[in-house]
């Protein structure tokens, strides 16, 4: 039964013109991080002389289990390839299908391209997940750690199911929602990641104690992130209702969810007052707990060493959140945590500014 499976998907995606990857056995069919399509990518230049690319469609996992898709990039450098895997978890694009930065460069952002042109010129193949819901179908869910832990675990996984010479050690190196998914990765990945080897997570900028966050954005520049929260946490849980929590002026706005992207997003958004934004001008208790619930890394124990980069100019996730709640709550276990502030870097300089650093980082990691 699984041979004629796989026979009407490579007829169905073959008729779309879509490439289907080469056979695998039978058994790993619907095994997470099985790549349904490979097709060459179009790079940005500061990648495409460093790199060769694949856009892959992948097999994931949601957190209640069921088998999802997701997309992303596999790059492969050309020259010095060490046959090493470092998986980068992209920041905050939107959450709608077209905001995914294997298909849109124009939300492949000027950090990530720098950040991943460092680790192909020391020789890392690089797994970069888009995460379920951009660039795949169904709802985006923004800021759910533990769905976007799998997917970057598992474009791991569809690295080496491309590449048969990628050793199982992997590094994970994330920013802002992807520095918060590298955390949530180090927490599930001995039960999650098979026989890959989790050697270190860089977690640059993080998303973290969102619920010690949230209270203080309505009527800021930030309020178009506490609107994709609400609807990435209706994506797993139908108990929050952004319609029943967002003002109405607010309410008016939501369809640049779907037509634009995080820049879109944040200008929609980013002169409302806080009884504009949110009913009665305050984020509702019950949503606070649901985002600690969903969204906060450090509730188990990481896995491996962990690097916590943070500029001290960061005004979307604060230094203070990441120096004084995040750095002791990662301390209170046992693996090792490395924190290194970066004097005046804002959000997105600070993934620029340690470059260096966090590749430098990771080589040791692997040695």
């Amino acid at each position: 039964m699984n041979k004629i499976v796989r026979l009407l998907l490579a007829a169905l995606l073959s008729a779309c013109g879509v490439t289907v990857a080469a056979a695998r056995p039978a058994t790993a069919a619907l095994a997470s991080g099985y790549v349904l399509t490979s097709s060459a990518a179009t790079l940005p230049a500061e990648l495409s002389a460093l790199a060769t690319g694949k856009r892959v469609q992948y097999l994931s996992t949601s957190i209640t289990g069921s088998t999802v898709t997701s997309t992303g990039l596999i790059l492969t450098p050309k020259t010095g390839k060490k046959n090493k895997v470092v998986a980068w978890a992209h920041g905050t694009t939107g959450i709608a299908y077209q905001c995914a930065p294997s298909t849109n460069q124009g939300v492949f952002w000027e950090e990530a391209r720098i950040a991943v042109a460092e680790l192909l010129s020391r020789g890392y193949t690089v797994a970069a997940t888009d995460y379920p819901g951009l660039g795949s179908g169904g709802q985006h869910p923004y800021l759910i750690g533990a769905s976007e832990a799998r997917a970057i675990i598992d474009s791991v996984k569809a690295a080496r199911n491309l590449d048969a010479a990628l050793s199982t050690s992997y590094v994970i190196d994330g920013h802002s929602q992807g520095g918060q998914g590298a955390l949530f990765a180090s927490q599930m990945a001995p039960s999650y990641d098979g026989n890959l080897v989790l050697k270190g997570t860089a977690s640059i900028a993080p998303l973290s104690n969102a619920d010690a966050i949230a209270p203080y954005i309505p009527g800021t520049p930030a309020q178009g992130y506490l609107v994709m929260a609400l609807y990435g946490l209706n994506a797993v849980d139908p108990s929050v209702q952004p319609m029943t929590i967002l003002a109405t002026p607010a309410k008016l706005k939501v369809g640049v969810l779907s037509t634009g992207c995080l820049n879109e997003i944040l200008a929609a958004y980013q002169n409302f007052t806080p009884s504009q934004l949110v009913v009665n001008g305050v984020v509702p208790n019950y949503v606070l707990a649901k985002l600690a619930q969903y969204d906060n890394p450090a509730q188990t124990a990481p896995t491996a060493p962990i690097l916590v980069v943070q500029g001290t100019n960061d005004d979307a996730v604060p230094y203070d959140i990441t120096a004084d709640l995040l750095i002791p709550q990662l301390e209170a276990y046992d693996q090792p945590v490395q924190f290194e502030p970066i004097q005046g870097a804002t959000h997105d300089s600070a993934v620029i500014q340690s470059a260096d650093l966090v590749a430098d980082w990771i080589t040791a990691r692997f040695s």
